[in-house]
């Protein structure tokens, strides 16, 4: 391994801007699409069940893409695999919109979702090697970044669809600033290279033991994200009998409370650690969610939620980062923890949705209670791994 010449403390600064700004345009493609989700169903003339199935190949498509970012970051090298991924993922948006009914949107999505899952996946691994370097804690408010982004995106969507402009240009506009802006962004990044002398990782590799467990504590926070994202706001109206426009606050303060929690979260984490931080989380995400299920008022509902949002803000980032630690394929690693937890985001309003048909929404967030507080149980998982001479251990070394 051979690594960058400059490596000061100005370097490292630029490429932690460097790669922030890659998350908050990747974001900002998620937002810009969401927003247009209305306009693509009636462009396509779906069904709110036909939406709902499309909507299922953005996940599919990650899932069986994100194996295949390890054997890509090695052949090319995290840079330049992160740079044509990124194109790709960014350069994406325009195909959702381009589709005229149900099977075209479906292998639109499933191409929006691969891009998506595999430039996550190299983004992130990018991340951690940052992080490592500058040796303190940044992937949380590099998530955060990814929320602000797609705070923008969806801004920017909102405005379109305001000012009565279609799909199609305004995802056309925004692939091309966004590749532009990504593309420039990537430049700064450190450059990662794999010893081309050792074993390649398999074209689809599964992914690592080592992940499975670390990756089952993301799949925890992410369905409570997930769940209480898509379902607050029908809680609110349907449970607690509010207003349509107080539920809907209560879904946008969420989101709101997620992104600035993970902005500070790396002071947090710096200062307690990753371990301690997650079960302070999970304990808050559990008093949250007995808020949520126990207290019949509108004001305690919304505040769970915000606990809830408080205290899984972090986990995420976190999962990602011990899973690049946990083995000598951090990609590998980073590409099995994303996979279980975007299964987790798939499976998560549908469940909520089945759980409450045969009994009640109540019953649903007393669930999404217990895996709050498995985020207690399970945080040990995420103790940074030690090297053999007591340091904590790194990806591969950089490449110039």
């Amino acid at each position: 391994m051979t690594g960058e010449t400059d490596l000061s403390p100005a370097r490292l600064r630029h490429a932690r801007f460097a790669i922030a700004a890659v998350f908050c345009a990747h974001g900002a493609v998620t937002g810009s699409f969401a927003t247009r989700i209305p306009w693509i169903q009636d462009h396509a003339q779906l069904s709110a069940g036909t939406l709902g199935l499309a909507l299922a190949f953005p996940a599919l498509g990650a899932a069986l893409a994100m194996p295949l970012a390890g054997r890509i970051n090695h052949r090319f090298g995290a840079r330049t695999a992160l740079r044509g991924l990124l194109a790709l993922w960014t350069l994406s948006l325009v195909l959702p919109s381009l589709a005229p009914g149900l099977v075209t949107l479906c292998c639109a999505l499933f191409v929006y979702g691969a891009t998506s899952g595999m430039s996550d996946v190299a983004m992130n691994a990018l991340g951690v090697e940052t992080e490592n370097r500058l040796g303190r804690s940044i992937m949380s408010s590099l998530h955060g970044m990814w929320s602000v982004g797609a705070l923008l995106g969806s801004a920017a969507g909102a405005l379109a669809a305001h000012a009565g402009i279609g799909a199609r240009p305004h995802h056309l506009v925004a692939a091309l600033v966004l590749t532009a802006a990504g593309l420039a962004a990537v430049q700064g990044v450190l450059d990662l290279r794999s010893n081309q002398e050792a074993q390649a990782p398999p074209h689809f590799g599964l992914p690592p033991r080592s992940a499975l467990l670390i990756g089952a504590v993301g799949f925890c926070a992410v369905f409570a994200e997930g769940a209480s994202l898509d379902w607050s706001a029908v809680y609110l109206r349907d449970v607690l009998h509010t207003d349509a426009g107080l539920a809907a606050a209560c879904t946008t303060a969420f989101a709101l409370t997620m992104a600035v929690a993970r902005l500070a979260g790396d002071r947090v984490v710096d200062r307690f650690g990753a371990v301690r931080t997650v079960r302070a989380g999970g304990v808050l995400a559990t008093a949250g969610g007995l808020l949520v299920v126990a207290v019949r008022e509108p004001a305690a509902a919304m505040a769970g939620f915000g606990l809830i949002g408080l205290g899984i803000a972090v986990v995420v980032p976190l999962a990602f980062a011990a899973a690049a630690r946990s083995g000598p394929a951090p990609a590998q690693a980073i590409a099995g923890v994303a996979t279980i937890t975007y299964t987790s985001g798939l499976i998560a309003p549908s469940a909520i949705g089945a759980v409450a048909d045969a009994s009640s929404l109540v019953v649903s967030f007393g669930l999404v209670t217990l895996l709050s507080f498995a985020l207690v149980a399970g945080a040990a998982v995420l103790r940074p791994k030690r090297a053999a001479g007591g340091a904590r251990s790194s990806l591969p070394d950089l490449a110039g």
